[in-house]
């Protein structure tokens, strides 16, 4: 295990600088994701820490020993950082079988034959590999690849293992079944993980903590994954982490009113000053009812109804802004909230985060 501590990283390619003056510190033994969108520096975060690269300025430090250091010019090799990394593309060898594939750092290391075969054996079977060790890449599955190349980063037992959003080439049950499998792994090694992501689920599944970072590649947050989605520090990164409503609100004088409607605010009141607020809220947090029953609620409209299984989409407006609601099946048809395009309704909110200003207020539809 190892703590990571990065300390004023900067990176430029062509005179465009891609991490400037970041400041980060993992602690021992957590898996810490770093989520942000495609562009951002997070591979090249990765990359420096793993030595692939340099830093143009500050310093990386691995476990207290300082591994890269721009002022200095100290650059320890990537092998001797005692890291293991898995990329989003596999990288595994075609021509060589599993076992081989897993081996193979051990080998570059001139471990013992016997130690070799047992450790090799042991991370095999702890992927859920046991029994494959002979087959080749092209014989396995896109998700048995990349628990191959999981093996081969654990294989060494590394003190801190990197990784490229290495789910990214897998299918949707797949993904969810590895994301809670590495979890699993990380727990039960006790190994600092270091994985970056732009897919929100993952990191909110997977992390102990989680950062998030902008396209200019600032750090707009960091917290445990509950603190981050429940209490977002700015609409960056509450539009980030899901589906994001935003509902332009008004304040004239006492009154709170719906954008420049005569519509006014029913629900929970704002805990910020100022004259143009926007209500921000998640599909999940809406509450629907009929509009002819006594329930209060924002008068809106059905503009689109869409059946999805588990649950029903609807996409409704709100004296003139659309909003996403999700409402489960089961519950549509208990209460008789199954509208179709043009209803009338009313809508309640469950929870509410305000921000100052008035945001674009468009719908993810």
């Amino acid at each position: 295990m190892a703590g990571v501590q990065i300390e004023g990283v900067g990176k430029q390619y062509a005179g465009r600088p891609v991490l400037s003056g970041l400041s980060l510190e993992l602690k021992d033994g957590e898996c810490f994701t770093l989520l942000g969108p495609s562009g951002c520096g997070k591979t090249v975060l990765l990359r420096l820490i793993a030595g692939f690269e340099q830093p143009d300025q500050g310093r990386i430090a691995i476990d207290g020993e300082t591994v890269a250091d721009a002022a200095s010019g100290k650059s320890v090799p990537p092998e001797r950082r005692g890291l293991g990394m898995v990329f989003q593309d596999y990288a595994v060898w075609p021509h060589m079988n599993v076992f081989d594939n897993v081996a193979y750092p051990l080998k570059l290391a001139g471990t013992e034959s016997a130690a070799l075969r047992e450790r090799t054996l042991a991370v095999i079977e702890m992927v859920g590999l046991a029994g494959l060790a002979e087959r080749l890449p092209s014989q396995l599955s896109g998700g048995q690849q990349q628990r191959v190349a999981l093996a081969r980063a654990l294989v060494s037992e590394p003190r801190l293992l990197l990784l490229d959003e290495p789910l990214n080439n897998l299918d949707a049950n797949l993904r969810e079944e590895m994301r809670f499998e590495i979890k699993a792994l990380q727990k039960k090694l006790g190994v600092t993980i270091l994985y970056v992501t732009h897919d929100q689920e993952i990191a909110l599944a997977i992390a102990d903590r989680v950062a998030v970072m902008d396209e200019s590649g600032t750090l707009r947050q960091i917290g445990a994954p509950e603190e981050v989605y429940e209490h977002p520090a700015d609409d960056f990164v509450f539009r980030f982490l899901g589906i994001a409503n935003f509902l332009p609100v008004r304040r004239d004088g006492d009154a709170l009113y719906i954008g420049g409607s005569s519509e006014r605010w029913v629900g929970q009141p704002p805990d910020k000053a100022g004259a143009q607020l926007t209500a921000g809220f998640r599909p999940s947090d809406v509450l629907l009812s009929r509009a002819s029953s006594d329930g209060e609620g924002l008068a809106g409209i059905i503009r689109r109804a869409s059946f999805l299984g588990a649950q029903v989409d609807y996409l409704i407006d709100i004296a003139g802004t659309l909003i996403r609601a999700a409402l489960p099946s089961h519950e549509c048809l208990a209460r008789d909230l199954l509208f179709v395009e043009g209803d009338a309704c009313h809508v309640s909110l469950h929870s509410v985060q305000w921000f100052a200003g008035n945001l674009v207020a468009t719908a993810q539809v």
